[in-house]
């Protein structure tokens, strides 16, 4: 058996560019232990609706930033301590 890491996932509107929280999708993701970041973001995107939906993607040591292009929505992965 393979040991797993649950990430938060939090989808939101933005306003002027930063995270607004007028709404708010969360989520619940696992991953392997070892998993490379696009496979976290790849499962991320999924859980929010997102599946094939381009933008950028910003890491910060252990979270992660998507923001899709022509939407003003971001999406935060972050490992919980």
């Amino acid at each position: 058996m393979t040991d797993t890491i649950t990430w938060n996932v939090e989808y939101t509107d933005t306003y002027g560019g930063e995270a607004n929280y007028c709404w708010v999708n969360r989520q619940d993701i696992e991953t392997p232990r070892n998993a490379k970041q696009a496979l976290i973001m790849r499962r991320a995107k999924a859980s929010v609706g997102l599946t094939g939906a381009r933008g950028r993607t910003y890491w910060h040591g252990d979270s992660g930033e998507f923001r899709p292009y022509r939407s003003c929505t971001v999406m935060f992965v972050t490992f919980p301590y």
